[in-house]
């Protein structure tokens, strides 16, 4: 008996891994279908309060939605319409601050010579304005790239926001056990909700400080630099340094290293107060998710989905958490994500509250082990969904 058990946890094991490998070799063919709809259901978990503030004012829920598309849409083609000019002009520039960098350079390398030390040519390139550029441009670019395809965008979002307010009937019908159903769906649109609001909040103030921050040093393309650093600050660890770097060269070569320097600690006081202090305080448990698990997931949605994965790689993750948090057999992986797994675990298990947020943005929300909420946050999607 005790052996039938043991094959039979290996077979469903296996079978698991297996279909696992498939489904991430799925995702990365189909890439150029997978991103827009996943940047459609970001963008409809965003926007579904407003659908149903809309509604709850008796609009008819298709002009609802259709208004809220529209405004999200326009928001997007201003943004994007914007940092496409900037990006031009700068690259506009390029060769001008090549023909200043190249005379640093021979001065810098001169200098680390007599030190002993030599430098190739492609270790100078390195720091050169274009390079850094690049490594931006393929950032951004991916991006843009999943956005390009607004039919797609468009159309799903409109479909998800339809179907926003019949979607606790249909998992009621849908399930044998619609309550644990229903809990597992609203956990994951009120925790990624909660993340996305608070960064997208975080991300415009970083955007806003080290934008003026740079045009109070007289840096070129100020707004360049507040646009990048608020769509970088979406990526955990390394958003805020990538941002920094462009700046930092074109400062170094525009008016010197001391303003350089100063760019570059202006961006660390940035980081420093919203990133780990006033972000922390909004998210309340923060993330649910390691410090390593966070770092982890960079690196892998970024393999699979290049710029673009790095962007979701955390709210990706969160929903994989808390779906293996409702799984017997899979649940010890979420305790492997999770940050404080000897607490979270237990009281999961022992059907005890879990706090899911506290701050300005989100009050507490409590789940039990069957997935129901027992006290809703103050802003989300669900809170609004009739029952």
């Amino acid at each position: 008996m005790a052996e039938s058990q043991a094959s039979s946890v290996a077979f469903r094991t296996i079978t698991a891994l297996a279909a696992l490998v498939v489904v991430i070799a799925g995702m990365w063919a189909a890439e150029e279908v997978v991103l827009p709809v996943l940047f459609a259901v970001l963008l409809s978990i965003v926007s579904a309060p407003m659908v149903l503030w809309l509604e709850r004012r008796r609009i008819p829920a298709w002009i609802a939605v259709l208004l809220v598309v529209l405004l999200v849409m326009g928001i997007l083609a201003v943004f994007g319409t914007v940092l496409a000019a900037s990006v031009s002009e700068f690259s506009q520039a390029i060769p001008r601050y090549k023909t200043r960098l190249d005379s640093s350079l021979d001065v810098v390398n001169t200098w680390i010579s007599e030190l002993g030390y030599e430098l190739s040519y492609d270790q100078l390139a390195k720091i050169e304005p274009g390079t850094w550029m690049d490594t931006l441009g393929a950032t951004l670019s991916g991006l843009i790239d999943a956005l390009t395809n607004t039919a797609l965008v468009v159309l799903t979002m409109v479909f998800i926001l339809l179907e926003i307010a019949e979607m606790p009937r249909k998992l009621r019908a849908a399930f044998h056990d619609p309550g644990r159903a229903l809990g597992r769906a609203r956990r994951m649109v009120i925790e990624v909700q909660r993340y996305l609001v608070i960064k997208t909040l975080i991300s415009a103030l970083t955007g806003v400080l080290v934008g003026s921050w740079t045009w109070i040093l007289g840096v070129d393309f100020p707004l360049l630099w507040g646009f990048v650093g608020f769509a970088l600050n979406y990526i955990p660890n390394v958003g805020s340094i990538i941002a920094a770097a462009p700046p930092m060269a074109v400062a170094l070569v525009q008016l010197g290293p001391g303003h350089a320097i100063l760019v570059g600690a202006g961006y660390t006081v940035v980081n420093m107060l919203l990133g780990n202090l006033l972000e922390p305080q909004w998210m309340g448990r923060q993330l649910g998710l390691s410090p390593l698990v966070v770092f982890l997931s960079l690196l892998f949605w970024g393999g699979l989905w290049g710029s673009v994965g790095m962007l979701l790689s955390v709210p990706l993750t969160m929903v994989i958490k808390i779906s293996f948090e409702q799984s017997d057999d899979f649940r010890w992986i979420a305790v492997l994500l999770s940050g404080a797994p000897d607490i979270e675990d237990q009281r999961f298990r022992e059907g005890k509250a879990l706090p899911l947020a506290k701050g300005p943005v989100m009050n507490a929300a409590r789940s039990t082990a069957n997935g129901e909420i027992i006290t809703k946050p103050a802003v989300t999607v669900t809170d609004e969904i009739r029952d």
